[in-house]
């Protein structure tokens, strides 16, 4: 489902951009929008990886500036995840750790291209503060959760398409958060993120 809802999206961005009416100046102002992907979170200690998926939603802000067909901006974005990922036999035997991801924070630019009156392609990078919840039981009758904020940074890329104050984007972008550990108990994790997504707003 996660999957038809992409390819109708990324179908309806380049379907509809040839139809565009053609923008003033476009990628221009303050805008607004709502943001629908799928979230990979991915955990690896000692060799050992693994990921899952999960839905993620929220909402974006932002500020373009169109220098001559160069788009410079930057952006605000908060988003909840209901992704998770666990990963067995770390320490000993038979323990556990999982992680589930919750709310994210994130603040950095985007310098874009026009391709096309109404397209543009663009590359994004800046901080990501994302909250999650840890939890460990080494199956042996120690076992603790924590609830964390992880700080990191986010790189990422898309194609936007605009149509007078309207836009839609579809975008990948890459998050890491470099090594984790809460305790003695717990081995140096390293947290990443994949995330795949659709956006869809107003310029002003």
């Amino acid at each position: 489902m996660k999957k038809s809802i992409l390819a109708l999206a990324a179908t309806s961005v380049f379907v509809a951009t040839p139809a565009f009416a053609q923008d003033a100046t476009p990628f221009t102002g303050p805008y607004v929008g709502g943001v629908l992907g799928v979230d990979s979170v991915e955990l690896e200690s000692n060799g050992l990886d693994g990921n899952d998926k999960g839905t993620i939603y929220g909402g974006v802000i932002g500020y373009d500036m169109n220098l001559g067909g160069v788009i410079v901006g930057l952006e605000g974005e908060y988003t909840e995840s209901e992704a998770s990922e666990s990963q067995r036999n770390i320490l000993t035997a038979g323990d556990k750790a999982s992680l589930n991801a919750g709310r994210d924070l994130y603040a950095g630019a985007r310098v874009g291209y026009q391709i096309d009156p109404n397209a543009m392609l663009y590359v994004k990078g800046g901080y990501t503060n994302a909250k999650a919840k840890l939890s460990y039981d080494d199956n042996v009758g120690n076992a603790f959760s924590v609830s964390d904020k992880l700080d990191g940074y986010r790189v990422g890329g898309g194609l936007e398409a605009s149509a007078n104050n309207m836009f839609v984007r579809l975008e990948y972008r890459y998050s890491d958060y470099g090594k984790y550990e809460t305790s003695s108990l717990v081995p140096n994790i390293d947290t990443s993120r994949h995330q795949g997504v659709v956006m869809a707003g107003l310029r002003f």
